[in-house]
């Protein structure tokens, strides 16, 4: 495994898990996945060396929080448990009490990542962030982050804070690579941290999915499974299948690789089973070349999926079977 030291939270595993799926039906997991196969990945994912274990109050309405707090025992308090609060009201005195309902779900003293889920577009960092300062003070939380933040609000996060805001958590993968753009470079500047959710993009980046082999259920309905954007991104998979190859990966493990072999950046991908999550585990021990990497990164900067409307037209007219 790999590590980054972060200040206020810790040592930080370059690959966590991501615990969306605890407790959360969409995915088809109810109460028998959350008392026996979230358990059992927890578990192994600290065997693994797992560090960073990211969940939200939002999860199961707080089921993944407490699912997660369970599995991890005794050894919450000693690794770094991430959570957000959603800003609904994020008034000071709101965002104190659901920190403290969050902390009583995972059965900790202190959040060592507390993180706001995603910017308000009416209530601005100013009003929100006193409340996560406070915290900060009380030693309620060991550091802030945000999440799905521009680089802009970002920056107007820290004025806020009058501190740094550790980490920004954003959808980012080689299917969605914008934050190379601007998030990463401020990343390693400032010495702070990227956490990269979806980094898999709901399994596209595994390399078996195309035009003639789409998925079905929740993952049916993301546009990067249309037709359109599956012909799209055939070089990208190709690259990513070449990559693998030459070093004795599987694509997915690859996707990974990537992503944490770029500065500041943590993947937190999810897993449904233990064997996924020593899948996902083994991607920190894959060593990519400079060559690799940089083809796989023209690979993402050239994947143009189409936009979300011409997703719903083409999924219209592909039901009314209008070519």
């Amino acid at each position: 495994m790999k590590y980054l030291d972060v200040d206020g939270v810790g040592r930080v595993s370059r690959i966590g898990l991501g615990t969306w799926q605890f407790g959360s039906r969409e995915w088809g997991y109810g109460d028998k996945y959350a008392s026996g196969a979230a358990r059992d990945i927890v578990a192994r994912s600290l065997e693994q060396g797992v560090t960073l274990f990211d969940t939200a109050e939002v999860y199961g309405f707080g089921k993944s929080e407490r699912i997660l707090g369970e599995a991890l025992g005794d050894r919450r308090a000693q690794v770094a448990v991430a959570s957000k609060v959603f800003p609904v009201a994020p008034f000071p005195a709101v965002v104190k009490q659901r920190a403290h309902a969050s902390a009583e779900r995972l059965g900790l003293n202190r959040i060592p990542l507390y993180q706001i889920h995603q910017s308000n577009p009416v209530v601005p960092d100013s009003v929100i962030m006193p409340g996560m300062r406070d915290l900060l003070e009380a030693g309620e939380i060991g550091a802030v982050g945000v999440s799905n933040y521009s680089l802009a609000r970002w920056r107007k996060a820290d004025a806020a804070l009058g501190r740094p805001v550790i980490s920004n958590q954003v959808h980012f993968s080689l299917a969605h690579p914008q934050a190379l753009d601007d998030l990463v470079p401020f990343a390693e500047r400032e010495n702070r941290i990227v956490m990269a959710y979806s980094p898999l993009a709901q399994g596209l980046l595994g390399g078996k999915y195309g035009p003639d082999n789409r998925p079905g259920g929740v993952r049916a309905m993301n546009p990067l499974f249309g037709v359109e954007n599956l012909r799209r991104a055939q070089p990208l998979l190709e690259t990513l299948r070449e990559v693998a190859t030459s070093v004795g990966a599987k694509p997915a493990q690859v996707a990974l690789a990537w992503l944490i072999s770029l500065p500041g950046v943590v993947a937190i991908p999810g897993a449904s089973s233990v064997e996924q999550l020593e899948f996902n585990v083994a991607a920190a021990d894959i060593e990519l070349s400079a060559e690799d990497r940089d083809a796989l990164t023209r690979a993402a900067r050239a994947f143009r999926p189409v936009s979300t409307g011409r997703f719903l037209l083409d999924t219209a007219r592909e039901k009314l079977g209008v070519s």
